[in-house]
């Protein structure tokens, strides 16, 4: 048994103990409305706090009316969708206070609870756009000045335990109240409302199933109210979780090999998915995961489902889980897919009514497996790792509830009509129609150079995620940091590479399948060039061109073509050249073994043919401008080639030496790349299309 291994086996991993945060000094000259903006980044900064999306704050501030100029009270709430540890101060809703409670003799009963929200957009202070969330009316029917809602693990561990109201009676001694289960909305704002004014000593309540609600006079005392209430509820579990396994204790121990396992399983699963569009993969093997899905009472506890809205919203309300053992056997995995497909649409037909909307995609958000850990696939990369941390947030939470007690998930019926609330299902409606490459999984090799990084760029722009690599560290490093901060940090990976090392591709393209799930769209693009005339070519130098160019792409191709093949489709985009086609003086082994890449790409598009995987080449000429090739020795020859100087003469010669008359830049590429990587070309195989502006002698018909 490994060393980590024993550390799960000994003692159950322990819940995070929340400080304050809270800076006087950063406080101080803050208005009102950024001292609740501060007070909500706290809180969502920190996930043991609330878990991403989740959660709620508001203030009631006073604010004048800009049509009478009165001092009116104003509800400062969250808006609908906002995060609040990442919100600006335009993520808040603003609402008149006095309408929001007048808007009670509207309401007649918990079925209003939909038409309630109807109301809300007619409580709007200075025309502020923001949507008001669901929430809103357990902030204004409360009268306190300041009110925090947050779903923290171990609060929620109490709210979904059998023993969670005892527990919550010892831990607090009464001053947190214990309201049943009930789905957000205008009654359980009642509810809140009613109970506090029956028990005016309470300072917060619990909510079953759900979450915790607490109040303060100011800003400060509401965030380091909440903050103690989270460390008293985690300090009591860890302490009622002992030194005890969780779980039954440990039954599959974590397997070594769990990374390998994870990127051959996950394109597999990835390709068994049905859908219009191709789904996205996360895959994790943090302690908390392994510890449940090694553990004795793991299909026990994955089998009844996650317990909080928030979390079953973003994970089904059940996972799939697989027997590690027959993860290589292809029919059982489909099976397996099949069998919870099935498994929802009865889900769906036993709790669906007359009015509700259709069955959504039937696959499965989370997949667990023993030994190996935890995958969630979803419609892009963010929403899959977001899957995955809530589910994170689920197994702790059981972990704490089956401490006290049993742990209680959802009622079947409660979580349908969450899931499918008329609301949940307008706010799907609402959002806009993705991108075109959303979905998409492409590798581009020489992704750090002009080429490589522009058409890495161009593809992130229509939504795919990439995979750039690149021999050139340091390189590959700035260019990433430069697709994080315009694209984020959810769609770009990278890795070192040189493509004539078989190993370090193979591990590379392994890679991609852990991080992303697959390969959709490959990019051969990592290149060298040299000049000489013929006599003066030497050995290494031929050997050198042909190691990169040609078998550096055969190398890469193959790996990309075995993913591609598993998927049942794909595209793979060669970046050839003028000299593939043209001969070239004085650069014979350049052009022989570009030549040779584009025969490569010719010869797999006819065995691609039968797997739905497309190959075609784009040939470009002279890309000067923001080209590494061209950086070095390469200008210098070919500047001597053609008898000129290596400056700006060079870039005037190849650009009157067109037809156009014009130069070719990297995004000229890569617009070429973005047509065969994409539904546009969906037709096309085989192809050349030349981006040279213009050369007879490379006509390729």
């Amino acid at each position: 048994m490994s060393t980590d291994t024993e550390a799960l086996a000994r003692s159950a991993t322990k819940f995070a103990v929340p400080e304050s945060l809270w800076n006087d000094d950063v406080a101080a000259d803050l208005s009102p409305p950024e001292l609740l903006l501060y007070r909500s980044n706290l809180l969502g900064s920190d996930l043991t706090v609330t878990n991403f999306g989740g959660g709620n704050t508001s203030a009631k501030l006073e604010g004048v009316d800009p049509l009478t100029g009165e001092t009116v009270d104003v509800l400062w709430v969250k808006g609908s969708g906002g995060d609040i540890g990442s919100m600006k101060i335009e993520g808040f809703a603003t609402l008149y206070q006095s309408r929001l409670l007048e808007l009670e003799k509207h309401y007649s009963g918990p079925d209003d609870d939909d038409k309630m929200v109807g109301y809300l957009p007619h409580c709007t202070y200075n025309l502020n756009t923001r949507a008001a969330s669901i929430d809103t009316p357990l902030h204004s029917l409360l009268p306190f000045a300041h009110i925090d809602h947050v779903h923290p693990d171990a609060i929620i561990a109490l709210a979904a335990s059998s023993e969670g109201e005892a527990a919550t009676q010892e831990i607090w001694n009464g001053k947190i109240g214990w309201l049943p289960w009930k789905r957000p909305g205008f009654t359980l704002g009642v509810m809140i409302r009613d109970y506090v004014k029956q028990n005016p000593d309470v300072q917060g309540v619990m909510l079953a199933g759900h979450g915790i609600i607490c109040w303060a006079d100011t800003a400060k005392d509401c965030y380091e109210h909440t903050i103690q209430l989270i460390a008293d509820a985690a300090s009591y579990l860890n302490e009622k979780l002992g030194d005890a396994p969780a779980f039954g204790g440990e039954i599959v121990a974590p397997n070594p090999e769990r990374r390998a396992i994870a990127a051959a399983l996950m394109p597999k699963l990835r390709a068994l998915m049905t859908g219009d569009r191709p789904k996205l993969a996360h895959y994790s093997d943090d302690a908390e995961t392994l510890e449940f899905v090694g553990s004795a009472d793991f299909e026990r506890l994955a089998r009844l489902g996650t317990s909080c809205p928030d979390h079953f919203l973003r994970t089904k309300i059940a996972p799939l889980t697989l027997d590690p053992e027959r993860l290589n056997d292809q029919a059982y995995l489909q099976s397996s897919l099949e069998d919870y497909r099935a498994g929802y649409a009865g889900y769906y037909q036993r709790c669906a009514g007359p009015n509700d909307p259709a069955m959504r995609d039937a696959n499965p958000v989370v997949v667990l497996v023993p030994g190996v850990g935890r995958i969630t696939f979803a419609a892009n990369k963010a929403t899959a790792r977001i899957a995955g941390e809530f589910y994170g947030n689920a197994i702790n939470v059981m972990r704490g509830a089956e401490a006290i007690g049993a742990y209680v998930a959802l009622d079947e019926q409660e979580a349908f009509n969450i899931e499918y609330w008329a609301l949940e299902e307008a706010k799907l409606q609402r959002m806009p129609k993705p991108k075109p490459l959303v979905g998409k999984i492409a590798v581009v090799t020489g992704g750090a150079g002009g080429i490589g990084a522009a058409t890495a760029a161009r593809l992130m722009r229509e939504g795919a995620c990439v995979m750039l690599l690149d021999r050139d560290e340091a390189a590959l490093d700035a260019a990433a940091a430069g697709f994080q901060s315009e694209f984020g940090k959810d769609v770009i990976r990278t890795a070192i590479c040189d493509v004539t090392d078989e190993a370090a591709v193979a591990a590379a393209f392994k890679s991609c399948a852990v991080e992303f799930g697959g390969c959709d769209i490959f990019v051969a693009n990592a290149g060298i060039a040299s000049s000489a005339p013929f006599e003066e070519t030497t050995s290494a130098m031929w050997k050198k061109n042909f190691d990169v160019l040609a078998e550096g792409y055969f190398l890469t191709a193959r790996s990309a073509f075995t993913l591609m093949k598993q998927q049942g489709e794909g595209s793979m985009v060669f970046i050839g050249s003028k000299n593939g086609v043209a001969a070239a003086n004085g650069a014979a082994a350049y052009a022989s073994a570009k030549a040779a890449a584009n025969h490569l790409a010719r010869c797999l598009a006819l065995e691609g043919a039968a797997h739905g995987i497309r190959v075609n080449t784009v040939n470009p000429d002279a890309v000067i401008k923001g080209s590494r090739i061209w950086d070095g020795d390469w200008r210098k020859e070919r500047a001597s080639a053609h008898g000129i100087d290596t400056g700006k003469e060079l870039e005037e010669h190849y650009r009157l030496r067109s037809m156009l008359k014009r130069d070719v830049l990297p995004a000229d590429v890569a617009e070429a790349v973005y047509f065969f990587a994409s539904d546009m070309s969906a037709k096309s195989t085989g192809n050349m299309l030349n981006v040279d502006a213009g050369n007879a002698q490379a006509f390729t018909r």
